[in-house]
């Protein structure tokens, strides 16, 4: 009868329609899709937090943002950032609230004392070494030792910085840090390996960063 033929014809046409929107859901263009709309997502958050401006490079902030999505253990929605492929004078450590797409901290930060002088160029995972390590970290707890208030670190990437809770390196303050002393030294004391911080800022900064948000440290070698 016409009517089954109808309701035939519907059933046949929403079932070429399912096909079409699976086959969609699951083909190549729509992938390509969402990673141009990701990729121009994170275009849009590192111009919103004017990294672009202060000459952060765009693929290590692709770099922070994979560790920040993709780390185990996260528990905060905050991502710092060290560029240590600016000098010890510029301000090189942002603390950045994702919730709300705004810096929280810009400010000096050290390097480790084997790293370089005014520029960290060399970095390592090795115990004695009194070098920075790059790579990505999940912050712990904090405690109160020789250098005051200070936050533990673990690093996330073997062979890179998977060594810092054994050379404990972990963030804290010191008066090297405190930028009063580019005036005399030219340049930022350092640390053996911390990234160590302006003592006035050492606690609000460790409280807003500890247990459980991503650290990344950028560098380039020589």
């Amino acid at each position: 009868m016409p009517g089954d033929v109808f309701l035939r014809m519907k059933k046949m046409i929403l079932l070429s329609i399912a096909v079409t929107l699976l086959s969609c859901t699951s083909g190549t263009p729509v992938h390509g899709a969402v990673s141009e709309s990701a990729l121009e997502n994170d275009a849009a958050l590192f111009h919103e937090l004017r990294l672009d401006e202060a000459g952060f490079p765009f693929e290590a902030f692709e770099k922070a943002l994979e560790g920040y999505d993709g780390v185990e253990g996260r528990r905060r929605d905050v991502l710092t950032l060290i560029d240590f492929t600016k000098p010890s004078t510029d301000r090189r450590m942002w603390v950045i609230d994702m919730a709300s797409r705004r810096v929280l901290f810009h400010t000096w930060v050290a390097h480790g004392q084997g790293s370089g002088e005014n520029y960290a160029t060399h970095f390592s995972n090795r115990s004695g070494s009194h070098q920075s390590s790059l790579g990505l970290y999940l912050t712990g707890g904090t405690y109160n030792g020789g250098n005051g208030y200070s936050l533990l670190l673990d690093g996330l990437e073997a062979g890179v910085n998977d060594n810092a809770r054994a050379r404990s390196i972990v963030v804290h303050g010191a008066a090297y840090a405190n930028p009063s002393v580019i005036a005399s030294a030219g340049r930022l004391g350092r640390s053996w390996g911390c990234p160590a911080l302006p003592p006035d800022l050492t606690r609000p900064i460790i409280d807003a960063i500890k247990e459980g948000s991503v650290l990344y440290i950028y560098g380039v070698a020589n």
